[in-house]
């Protein structure tokens, strides 16, 4: 099922509420369809709450994400059959980013997978896709794996320069974790799962928490002065402004990760082992390169280059601007594109088309703003 297919399949469909719904609207939020849930997109103003996120810290709602624990015997091979990673190196208490491929090699999705004390493994998938990834990996896991789909959880991202000391205020434990690291403990009395991460670039953490216990812990986390509650809005400007890809737009089923640069995701050793679908297109682009490239680019004037603008060199149109907007850390146009490789080098002269007009622009390096992930020492 193609992008536009889905988007038209989850419109058609009534869209559910998150378990903070009425949370969100008695503090004002502009509620939109996203994902097939109503979500806030603003509280303030986008370029508020951009801007106190990266100085505070924002409480963002992402429970449309999906949850879920694999368990069972033969649980690292069967998933290495499935996805590109190597899960001999991943250790309990570590997460890892990770792709869903089809047999051509174009993604699916991409999520997170961390492992569990006992073994089991912890995914978190993208919340337009959830459906269609669990129907996937019960069709293609054998009967030995069992999924739980963990829909009774809510999860909150709690992200900014101030939010470790926010969150260490009520789970102390928390500042023993670095960037992609997690720990279960105990917030507010309920059971939590923390990780040390976020779609932000910023520092912060991902709380994966009981639904019947999220307003109280919202609440708790905003009652903080450095909190407030973030929309959707923020959190995509803030995403690319990090250089960080949004399934659906920057990732779908026509684009391979190599051409994305997100050959981290293919773990190293499954580089040369390959044993999971589309593999033979990924590790040939791996070795011998790739037609296109996604890159970064900064405009001049201040029109934005939005999802769909073509993008130019001269006479010729190479490549089409995935994500874009107005920076409101940097006060300029900033957009990711796919372009033609010959055009991908930082520093070459672009055009994009806007409204008719031609704005020039520069491909530049990913983030456009740098990372703030605590690494530790």
């Amino acid at each position: 099922m193609s992008d536009q297919e889905t988007d038209e399949t989850l419109e058609e469909l009534p869209l559910a509420a998150l378990p903070l719904d009425a949370w969100h609207r008695a503090r004002g939020a502009r509620m939109v369809p996203f994902a097939g849930y109503e979500m806030p997109i603003q509280y303030e103003g986008i370029i508020a709450e951009h801007h106190w996120t990266r100085s505070h810290a924002g409480l963002f709602d992402v429970s449309h994400m999906g949850q879920l624990v694999l368990s069972g015997e033969g649980l690292d091979a069967a998933l290495e059959a499935v996805l590109p990673i190597d899960l001999s190196t991943l250790k309990a208490g570590a997460q890892r980013y990770s792709l869903l491929l089809d047999a051509a090699g174009g993604v699916l999705d991409d999520l997170m997978v961390s492992r569990l004390a006992d073994g089991s493994l912890y995914l978190v998938v993208n919340g337009a896709t959830k459906w269609d990834d669990i129907a996937l990996l019960r069709e293609d896991l054998p009967d030995a794996i069992t999924l739980n789909h963990l829909d009774d959880q809510a999860l909150l991202a709690l992200q900014g320069p101030e939010a470790a000391a926010v969150l260490a205020r009520h789970v102390p434990e928390v500042a023993g974790l670095t960037f992609m690291r997690f720990g279960r403990f105990a917030l507010a009395g309920h059971p939590v799962q923390i990780a040390r991460a976020g779609y932000t670039g910023e520092d912060g953490f991902e709380i994966s928490l009981p639904a019947a216990a999220a307003a109280e812990i919202a609440d708790l986390l905003c009652g903080e002065p450095e909190v407030k509650p973030i929309g959707l809005g923020a959190r995509d400007s803030l995403r690319l402004e990090a250089g960080l890809p949004l399934y659906g737009h920057d990732l779908s089923p026509e684009t391979s990760p190599i051409e994305a640069g997100l050959t981290f995701g293919i773990n190293k050793r499954r580089r040369s082992t390959g044993g999971f679908p589309g593999a033979e297109r990924i590790i040939r682009e791996i070795n011998q390169g790739t037609q296109r490239k996604w890159v970064g680019l900064r405009l001049e004037g201040r029109l934005p280059a939005r999802e769909g603008v073509q993008v130019f060199a001269g006479a010729a149109q190479i490549g089409t601007v995935t994500s874009g907007g107005f920076s409101p850390t940097l006060g300029v146009p900033i957009a990711m594109a796919y372009v033609a490789s010959a055009h991908a080098a930082p520093g070459t002269a672009l055009e994009v088309e806007v409204r008719g007009k031609r704005l020039a622009a520069t491909v530049v390096a990913t983030p456009f703003v740098p990372h703030r992930y605590h690494r530790g020492s």
